[in-house]
């Protein structure tokens, strides 16, 4: 082992991939707990990948990818899960009386004592990236008797009760289980956890970047007893499986405070459930952080400090709409400001803004809290959703007496907002006076930065940019790794398309004028379309044209 102390920090000035000013700013930053690595890591000045290659080379000590890697599973009851997780490495061999460790920091020597002291091997460090060995650590200390418990004494088909101790003991296989997916679901990133009832067994799959995968299958007979586990968690009634329900999970997983929406649907083969994970920790609260455009960015902060009007955020679901939102209100709120949302459900909390929960069992619907709210002295309101013409009307009625108001609506792009207001039946009058601006958008996956390589351009990819009027010359794509599960993306970014409403569309859109006329002009006022935005991403290297084409439609 090579015993050189020089600091991380030196040694990535040094090799030129950040600047002192970096480092200095990421030190500022730093907690106690935090490692200078995930600090800088977090700011983007570096890419895992950058990291290891930078150790590896300084260090002199190999990098290994555990992506597919011959694990010797005795070698887990050496180390316990609580160790590897704290400190983010892996036992993976040991040859006489050498024990090799992947480590995400093998430079952390007290680590590496305490595993001499404990194992008393003689301990030899290899690099591995965070993910790489947190995913490693939740899949193989997963130990195969859990497993085999979970399959042994469940008869199919059985009905499970409340008080049953299976779905209620802490250490029973069902309960590692379910908390095993959770736990799985939040270190990949999952939005989403699918467990889906088939004929012969159960599927689950994980929605990472907007893209589903199969997690694992499970056998047929643990069905009931896993749902039963799940709504007991999400505070549902487990006796009932023939009406959809929903309900929320409040927990956390490796320290991070982590919300779960729970909902069942019954199907032909039983209950499918969909959890949708909120992760607070990672919950975007800077305007700077959503991948604006310099055009783009000015306009929308300019929009978002007038003091009244409406400004609307449309997409389809899942395309990042409250986190706009939300970023949005972070930014605006102080304590000069009462801000006040009716949101349903309410996704995030933010300190210091009064939020308000729909609930259409008692009669608290968008429109009736909307109306509450006016009489709360607000500066500025969030609607969580338009969706029919009352809650449109009053949204209009508070933007004309002096509020501003932030709400979504689910169209395609920005202007066809407009026509969908008026479908409505919201006079064309209220439409054009009352809104300031209309941000449409999409999430793509961004190509993931440590397998990423420059490519030639195909003739296709040309005829697109060249109809838009774009060069290119170069794309990046990325070829798979262990990092980003061998997909080649990691990671999304959003695309924008941002309509300012300026007094002469106003004027068009009181006179009614068609909607063609209507993107003539925004072409005019130099607006930035959906497919420009994505193309200029891909420009950037930031992700790549299939992306683009699969979410923006082109014009």
């Amino acid at each position: 082992m090579v015993q050189t102390r020089k600091r991380l920090g030196d040694l990535l000035v040094e090799a030129g991939i950040i600047t002192e000013s970096q480092l200095k700013s990421a030190l500022k930053e730093k907690t106690r707990e935090q490692k200078l690595g995930d600090v800088l890591l977090q700011k983007g000045f570096i890419t895992e990948q950058q990291l290891i290659e930078v150790l590896e080379f300084q260090l002199g000590i190999p990098h290994v990818s555990l992506f597919r890697y011959p694990f010797d599973d005795k070698l887990m009851h050496i180390v316990s899960k609580e160790f590897a997780k704290r400190n983010i490495l892996i036992p993976l061999k040991k040859e006489h009386d050498r024990l090799f460790v992947a480590m995400a920091d093998p430079m952390d020597f007290f680590a590496m004592d305490d595993l001499r002291l404990s194992t008393g091997f003689e301990i030899e460090p290899v690099i591995s990236t965070k993910d790489d060995i947190l995913r490693s650590i939740n899949k193989y200390y997963e130990t195969a008797d859990s497993m085999d418990e979970l399959l042994e004494g469940f008869e199919p088909n059985v009905q499970v009760k409340v008080e049953d101790e299976r779905i209620t003991e802490e250490d029973s296989p069902i309960v590692r289980l379910v908390n095993q997916l959770l736990q799985n679901a939040v270190q990949q990133r999952a939005s989403d956890i699918h467990i889906d009832p088939q004929e012969t067994k159960v599927v689950v799959r994980y929605r990472i970047d907007g893209v589903l995968r199969t997690e694992r299958v499970l056998p047929k007979h643990t069905q009931n007893v896993l749902i039963a586990r799940i709504k007991i968690l999400g505070q549902m009634d487990i006796t009932e499986h023939r009406v959809p329900q929903d309900g929320r999970i409040k927990t956390n997983v490796d320290f991070h405070p982590v919300d779960v929406r729970v909902s069942s649907l019954p199907t032909v083969f039983g209950e499918k459930i969909v959890m949708r994970i909120l992760d607070m920790s990672s919950a975007l609260n800077d305007i700077t952080q959503l991948g604006f455009n310099e055009k783009n960015y000015e306009r929308f902060t300019d929009l978002i400090h007038k003091p009244t009007g409406i400004i609307l955020i449309t997409g389809p679901t899942g395309s990042g709409k409250s986190s706009t939102l939300y970023a949005a209100l972070n930014h605006l709120n102080s304590e000069e400001v009462n801000i006040i949302t009716v949101e349903d459900p309410v996704e995030y909390q933010l300190e210091g803004i009064n939020q308000i929960q729909v609930n259409t069992n008692v009669g608290m619907t968008f429109a009736k809290g909307l109306r509450a709210i006016l009489r709360q002295d607000p500066n500025v309101i969030m609607v969580g959703e338009i969706r029919d013409r009352e809650t449109a009307e009053i949204a209009i009625r508070a933007s004309l007496t002096g509020h501003l108001v932030l709400s979504t609506l689910h169209t395609n792009d920005a202007i066809s907002t407009i026509t969908r207001l008026v479908d409505m039946k919201v006079e064309p009058f209220l439409v054009g006076s009352s809104i300031n601006g209309v941000l449409a958008q999409r999430l793509v996956r961004k190509v993931c930065r440590d397998c990423a390589k420059p490519e030639e351009p195909t003739l296709r990819e040309k005829e697109i940019f060249a109809k838009r009027g774009l060069e290119i010359d170069k794309v990046m794509r990325g070829k798979g790794c262990g990092t980003c599960n061998m997909t080649g993306y990691k990671g999304r970014i959003a695309i924008h398309e941002l309509l300012v409403i300026n007094d002469q569309m106003k004027k068009m859109i009181m006179n009614n004028e068609p909607i063609s006329r209507l993107r003539e002009y925004a072409h005019e006022q130099d607006t930035v379309f959906l497919i420009d935005d994505g193309l200029l991403k891909v420009k950037k290297g930031l992700t790549t044209t299939e992306e683009i084409l699969r979410v923006a439609l082109q014009e």
